[in-house]
């Protein structure tokens, strides 16, 4: 096995035919992962020094991808972190093929161990249940000398879609489905004039950039504060369109007498659509539940467009549960270095 080390950004150039070909090999296959979602979050944020680390079987095929970076720290020293860890993206993992996991693993393992005075800890956050890195990857570097442990850091909440929006309902609970059903006929029965829809290309993209940061920013104190980083408005401006070209972006409005009221950002990837954000005019017209409304809208809509998972991402939020998620977990695998 071949591993290159890459400590500068023009490794995205470099790796930008070969990437997502491996993604779409590996158990790591989500919008998080690809190398639009990656090469963008390292220009926006560029918070350490680059160490990522690619293997090549003997015939030079790319079969992994560790995406990582190092940050230096007050508390815990020089920490090795996944591109794209912590806030901003909800999936993180190493890139495997299928058919090379264990040994992969290994040569990431041997080649740590070989370098360990380069950093203190190794700290990957925000891999999801279904991977088989939170607990093989923790297994090879314990069995290298780390002392790897895992926490659960996160609960993403989801709903494994039914093949038609009446059998959506018998998901819900008898509360909920009747909760639901009222609000979507007080919507349908309002004399105000409700309508919403999809942003598409005989829209103006960055308009409609514009009308969601504004309701963003207009939903929550939280999500105010974090629009005034510039960072994070450098990385939203350029990810947004990036995933508009790649049709991987699903924006949606819910306008009430032609004002947008709400609006959920959802990525569409494969069999999966996950609402990465959304906004809402709380006060002015909370009492039509507009953020609801357009929510069963999107997820009506993932039905009839046969997709199987509509993906709430991280964060346990109760209208989640409401609306027919069901928990899955979110893993953090910090692994200390051998003293000797």
């Amino acid at each position: 096995m071949i591993l290159t080390v890459y400590n500068q950004p023009e490794l995205f150039q470099e790796l930008q035919n070969e990437w997502n070909e491996l993604l779409v090999r590996s158990h790591s296959n989500r919008v998080f992962s690809t190398w639009e979602w990656q090469s963008t979050w390292w220009i926006a944020y560029h918070p350490g020094e680059l160490w990522v680390i690619t293997c090549r079987d003997d015939a030079s095929r790319l079969i992994g991808i560790a995406p990582w970076f190092i940050d230096s720290t007050e508390q815990y020293g020089r920490v090795v972190r996944p591109i794209g860890c912590v806030e901003v993206t909800d999936y993180l993992d190493i890139i495997v093929d299928n058919d090379c996991t264990q040994p992969v693993f290994e040569a990431l393992a041997d080649y740590a161990v070989a370098n360990k005075q380069l950093f203190d800890l190794i700290n990957l956050c925000n891999l999801p249940e279904s991977s088989p890195t939170y607990e093989q990857f923790a297994d090879v570097l314990n069995q290298h000398g780390f002392d790897a442990t895992l926490t659960q850091q996160e609960v993403c909440p989801v709903i494994n879609l039914p093949p038609n929006w009446e059998d959506y309902f018998e998901l819900l609970d008898k509360k909920q489905r009747h909760e639901l059903r009222r609000k979507i006929r007080r919507a349908e029965g309002a004399p105000e004039k409700i309508e919403w829809y999809i942003v598409g290309e005989q829209h103006n993209l960055d308009a409609e950039i514009d009308r969601f940061l504004h309701l963003m920013g207009a939903s929550q104190l939280e999500k105010a504060k974090f629009l005034e980083d510039p960072q994070n408005i450098d990385f939203f401006k350029a990810i947004v369109p990036l995933t508009f070209q790649k049709h991987w972006l699903q924006l949606s409005f819910l306008t009430i007498n032609d004002e947008p009221a709400a609006a959920y950002l959802n990525f569409v990837y494969g069999d999966s659509v996950l609402v990465y954000n959304s906004g809402l005019l709380p006060e002015k017209y909370g009492q039509l539940s507009a953020g609801i409304i357009l929510l069963a809208h999107n997820i009506r809509t993932a039905i009839e467009k046969g997709y199987k998972v509509f993906d709430f991402l991280r964060g346990n939020e109760i209208y989640k549960f409401r609306m027919g998620g069901q928990e899955t977990r979110v893993f953090m695998l910090t692994a200390k270095k051998p003293a000797n």
